[in-house]
């Protein structure tokens, strides 16, 4: 139960990481510039979401590498043709994903289809990279079009049993994407690779515990939570992983000077490693089908009592949003180091931001802010912690990587 910075930690690190805010603009390419067209499409969509920014990312990687051939692919064959531009294929490539996904935003990707392209001198080699970017993402579609996101399954509602999911006040809709628990992933095995072993008893020491603390910090009118963690309850919620994580990983590379090639690695890296992350939490989520606090807390203790803002419509265990964080942390520590001063940017209104000296210091208030907003038990966000990790370790050692080992 902390508040995560002084004033003047928060002082000094802002002179350190406000150059990151400002870099994104001056060293933008056609990966970086598809991938902010990409955050804006998504919105604030925080499961769904992750599926269509690994498709993104996805084809980006597979088009710039299928010309340039330094890592094993994510599906598609390096098979480009001689010549073909990189800056071509990765615009065609995303363009044609976020048209499929997004028809009703046909005009806007249209126009910034064509602004990318004008960029980009005319002639043969413009033309092969687009017709190969077109190539890898219809391939992309079509592999991704079995993989259990569709048809939708029917409700899932849970039952009454003790500890047992049911839905949540003040909408009580049945849970969210129950499909996500069996879809093919990504990158890891399956869904139940890293299955964490579930809460703790109701009986337990620890969930005692937990109940405590969640009770008492995440209650909308808390005297205990201080001002500044209520701040990061509700900029936790205000967005997505996928915004917040993708924002960092752009800003981050545009500092480091970080090519087209090596940032459509790094997203690609990034996107699979929190679309699997969620994959594998949703596995957890629909296995163990635990309650939330509100159900709980109404049930064994206050009736009235209620969570600083409204539960997300599915199971508890594990915390989607520590499992993605997690995820994307693990990913920009290994590229970046984890000590690296950063920011968190939150859309919803200009200016808000969160500073922090590292990678997993920002994990660590992504659970806390999920406690002391009420959501979640803090057993479900430190084994979310460790399954994220976990994710992510297993994809930047075993996919994309360097062929013939070169680089390592």
């Amino acid at each position: 139960m902390r508040s995560f910075f002084t004033n003047a930690w928060r002082r000094g690190l802002l002179f350190l990481v406000l150059p990151l805010a400002m870099a994104g603009a001056l060293r933008a390419d056609e990966v970086t510039d598809w991938h902010e067209h990409m955050l804006a499409a998504l919105g604030a969509s925080p499961i769904v979401g992750s599926r269509d920014a690994a498709l993104v990312s996805a084809a980006v990687f597979d088009a710039v590498n299928g010309i340039e051939r330094r890592y094993a692919p994510i599906h598609v064959p390096a098979a480009a043709p001689r010549g073909a531009s990189k800056r071509a294929a990765a615009v065609q490539a995303a363009y044609v994903i976020l048209l499929s996904r997004f028809p009703a935003q046909a005009t806007d990707l249209a126009a910034k289809r064509a602004a990318s392209l004008a960029a980009i001198d005319n002639g043969e080699s413009k033309r092969r990279g687009m017709e190969w970017g077109q190539t890898v993402a219809a391939a992309i579609l079509a592999w991704r079009s079995t993989d259990g996101f569709t048809p939708t399954p029917a409700p899932f509602l849970g039952g009454g049993a003790l500890g047992q999911w049911r839905p949540t006040p003040p909408a009580n809709l049945p849970g969210a994407v129950p499909q996500f628990a069996t879809m093919t992933p990504w990158g890891i095995q399956s869904p139940d690779q890293f299955r964490p072993d579930g809460p703790p008893a109701l009986d337990s020491p620890q969930y005692l515990a937990d109940y405590d603390e969640v009770r008492e910090m995440g209650s909308a009118t808390s005297a205990l939570r201080t001002d500044d963690q209520t701040d990061a309850c509700l900029f936790m919620n205000s967005t997505s992983a996928n915004y917040l994580w993708n924002r960092a990983a752009i800003d981050l590379g545009a500092a480091q000077g970080t090519d087209l090639s090596e940032n459509a690695h790094l997203l690609a890296t990034l996107n699979l490693a929190i679309a699997d992350a969620l994959i594998a939490c949703w596995d957890a989520k629909y296995k163990f089908e635990f309650w939330r606090p509100v159900t709980a807390i109404r049930l064994a203790d206050d009736p009235e009592w209620t969570p600083l803002f409204a539960t997300p419509p599915h199971p508890e265990y594990t915390s989607g949003h520590s499992s993605a964080s997690s995820a994307a942390a693990t990913v920009l520590a290994d590229y970046f180091g984890d000590d690296t001063p950063f920011m968190l940017q939150s859309p919803a209104a200009p200016g808000w931001f969160r500073i922090y000296p590292s990678f997993s210091s920002a994990v660590d208030e992504v659970t806390d802010a999920r406690v002391f907003a009420g959501i979640h038990f803090r057993a479900a966000c430190e084994d979310g912690e460790v399954l994220g990790s976990e994710v992510a370790a297993f994809i930047l050692e075993n996919r994309m990587r360097h062929i013939h080992g070169e680089g390592e």
